[in-house]
């Protein structure tokens, strides 16, 4: 693997590259800023989250991705392009990377095409793609080369993959459509409920990364947020507890759960006891959400742990693919 050879997890919410021997040197909201009356794009990547809900209206957010795949390949190109350079420098082109990025288990070989070509056109010179659970197997620092059972569950911002994996590949995988966006907007919804107030989602994420919880905290802990109430029309402050968002929370949590569940009822009785000895690993920006581990270890009697670095996990594993790609040559 070449020094300017990457990995990239090409994700709903944000998009992390990993370039070898440095590291994860990038992590950007995967959203784009696009002027409609200049039809052109004014900022990509945090400068563009920056302006979401503050600007006028001919400038409006672009997320090139829905649910793990891509839905706008001429964006997606654009803001991958602009990633790449970021990342390793301007003048790539004069050395093309090779470039391995995830996709959510089950896409379909459309999506999987849209994202090669997403890629090539971006500048790679050779693309490969890596399921979600393995990627973040290999990130989390798993041996998923030998015939032991693991249980893998990535929960990302719009969807969560959840895999055993054991010799090199997914036994038994599936891929929800709930993850760390729906728990934002599951917040949005509770407070316009319950509260008459109408917040953004970034003020939602603020809250589910400060007080937010799926089950019940030793002291209930509260925050400030603003909106406009529903009723007057005008601006408003109220205060939000984690008893709250333990209960906004509730039914996006119970789907990730269940689909735990669910794959773990399809798994081969060996690879299950392997499980059962080793426990269940959670990877993604949606397992730091307090809670999650205790929810699931609850549910499925399993000991559920939290990876060392879960957000960059993935984005690890892409890279790290490309070298064991490189030793089976």
């Amino acid at each position: 693997m070449s020094n300017a050879d990457i990995g990239i997890d090409l994700g709903t919410s944000s998009t992390l590259i990993y370039v070898r021997g440095k590291g994860v040197v990038l992590k950007e909201p995967s959203v784009i800023a696009y002027d409609k009356e200049l039809d052109k794009i004014v900022e990509i990547g945090e400068e563009a989250r920056l302006m979401l809900g503050r600007t006028p209206g001919n400038i409006v957010p672009i997320r090139p991705l829905k649910h793990g795949v891509i839905t706008d390949n001429s964006t997606a190109e654009q803001m991958l392009r602009y990633f790449i350079r970021k990342a390793i420098g301007r003048n790539f082109f004069g050395r093309r990377p090779r470039i391995c990025i995830s996709v959510p288990s089950g896409v379909t070989e459309v999506e999987r095409r849209a994202v090669e070509e997403a890629a090539y056109r971006a500048g790679a010179r050779f693309v490969t793609l890596l399921e979600c659970p393995i990627a973040a197997a290999i990130g989390a620092g798993i041996d998923i080369s030998r015939p032991v059972g693991n249980m893998l569950v990535d929960i990302g911002g719009g969807t969560t993959d959840i895999a055993v994996i054991s010799m090199g590949g997914a036994v038994v995988s599936s891929s929800i459509k709930t993850a760390g966006e729906n728990f934002d907007e599951a917040i949005v919804r509770y407070v316009r409920k319950r509260h008459n107030l109408l917040i953004g989602d970034v003020t939602a994420e603020e809250v589910k990364i400060n007080i937010g919880t799926c089950y019940k905290r030793p002291e209930n802990i509260a925050m400030e947020i603003r909106g406009r109430n529903m009723v007057t029309g005008l601006p408003k402050t109220i205060t939000i507890t984690s008893d709250e968002t333990e209960e906004a929370l509730r039914e996006p949590c119970a789907a990730i759960v269940d689909a735990v569940h669910s794959v773990l009822e399809k798994t081969p009785p060996e690879l299950a006891a392997d499980i059962a000895d080793r426990g269940i690993v959670l990877t993604g920006g949606g397992a730091l959400l307090h809670g999650l581990e205790q929810m699931i270890e609850e549910k499925t009697g399993i000991t559920t742990m939290t990876a060392e670095d879960p957000m960059s996990a993935v984005a690890t594993g892409t890279g790290k693919y490309m070298d064991i790609l490189d030793e089976e040559k």
